[in-house]
């Protein structure tokens, strides 16, 4: 291992005590135990029995609280559950130290194989975008749909404001950032991450600025924090170069499931452009536009968000629990009238 390198970071089992990760009113933490890696799930029992699985996967530095809103706001159509990716969260480390978008690939069709939950509706956000794709590609036995909030797929021309979080998978990047910073407070780091992920962060409220500060706090105390942003960010940064039938787009043209991928205007890590190439490469697809949402649009615009997810079980001819097709026009919410939908593919 190189001098540059972050140390290996200790067994699971060693790690140091750290506080409690928040737990948003109706809903549940379990740890589930899997070859490998110990994953935590976050799951919102549903509205009533029988209705269809769904599973959402966050994006590099998140974990499952990113779509506590979205689940909320879905809990009358799907029986929700979000993982903690390893190393994220309240997940520890893999025991392999493998961060790779095929090494996370496999940890969610571990626990959907485990959990005998699938075919699933699947969420993925950035990072997870590129996750959930790649699941989506490799096991169409285990989706249902598959709905992409800004996915990490390969960008030939990364825009500036995305180039930071690319270089934490330069050796020596990471190191050098955290001496750099180590005198940021919490806030300070909130506010950064606001302004990078959020198309207006005036949008977050004061207790989920709170909220998100106590988060950081947490997160700051685990020694693998930034060991695990590092590696993760390095396996997206790998993705983007593998061919053949491993390259991600290659792999979102295989793609079966209907698909809904949502782009936000003001997206300062995966360009707006992106959304025209992810529309006619996925097979069955639907796109939702959102001029004013940043990269977190299931945090900013929940209900519309949630929104283009009944409309795409409607159009899917997706079943709810008593037996009729969903959908029907919800409640048009601030923000909403100036989504922009179409429809692509075959």
């Amino acid at each position: 291992m190189s001098s540059t390198e972050l140390p290996s970071v200790p067994a699971a089992n060693v790690l140091p005590k750290v506080a409690t990760v928040r737990v948003a009113e109706g809903e549940r933490l379990r740890s589930v135990g899997l070859p490998g890696i110990t994953l935590t799930v976050r799951s919102r029992p549903p509205a009533r029995e029988g209705l269809p699985p769904a599973l959402y996967v966050h994006g590099l530095g998140g974990s499952s609280q990113n779509w506590s809103a979205l689940m909320e706001q879905l809990e009358g159509q799907v029986d929700c559950e979000a993982v903690d990716l390893p190393g994220f969260g309240d997940s520890p480390p893999p025991d392999d130290g493998d961060y790779s978008i095929t090494a996370h690939a496999r940890a969610v069709i571990r626990y959907l194989d485990a959990s005998d939950r699938g075919p699933v509706h699947l969420f993925g956000n950035s990072l997870g975008g590129a996750v959930t794709t790649r699941v989506a590609a490799v096991r169409p036995d285990l989706v249902r749909t598959l709905t992409l909030v800004s996915p990490a797929l390969p960008e030939i021309r990364v825009q500036r404001t995305a180039v930071p979080t690319a270089l934490l998978a330069v050796p020596g990047v990471t190191a050098l950032f955290t001496r750099l910073t180590r005198q940021w407070t919490a806030e300070q780091r909130v506010r950064g991450v606001l302004h990078l992920c959020y198309g207006d962060p005036a949008r977050v409220t004061s207790e989920g600025f709170r909220n998100a500060v106590e988060e950081m706090e947490r997160r700051m105390q685990l020694p693998y924090f930034w060991d695990a942003m590092t590696r993760s960010a390095r396996g997206l940064v790998n993705s983007y170069t593998l061919g053949g039938q491993h390259a991600l787009w290659r792999q979102a043209e295989r793609v079966l499931a209907p698909t809904l991928l949502i782009y936000g205007g003001r997206d300062q890590l995966v360009g707006y452009r992106m959304c025209q190439k992810a529309a006619r490469t996925f097979r069955d697809a639907r796109l939702v536009s959102l001029p004013e949402a940043g990269h977190v649009a299931m945090m900013e615009y929940p209900e519309v968000v949630a929104r283009a997810f009944r409309e795409l079980l409607a159009r899917s001819g997706e079943p709810e629990a008593d037996g009729q097709v969903a959908g029907g026009r919800a409640t048009r919410n601030p923000g909403e009238d100036d989504a922009v939908t179409e429809s692509a593919g075959s």
